[in-house]
């Protein structure tokens, strides 16, 4: 599943960060929070390797 927007594209980069030990689960806020809680590794990846050229800034 890609991303929808770049917001969702770099929230999905901190929770997979966090996820692979790489930062801190407590340094997480928000949506990337909640990815981290609710998303296995592999979603997360197919998320956060989303290219960003088309997306929009926003989902809205």
């Amino acid at each position: 599943m890609p991303a929808q927007s770049k917001a969702q594209q770099k929230a999905a980069g901190a929770a997979l960060s966090a996820k692979r030990g790489d930062t801190k689960v407590k340094d997480l806020k928000g949506s990337s929070k909640e990815m981290y809680d609710d998303m296995s590794e592999s979603e997360l990846e197919d998320i956060a390797h989303t290219k960003r050229k088309d997306l929009p800034d926003k989902k809205g």
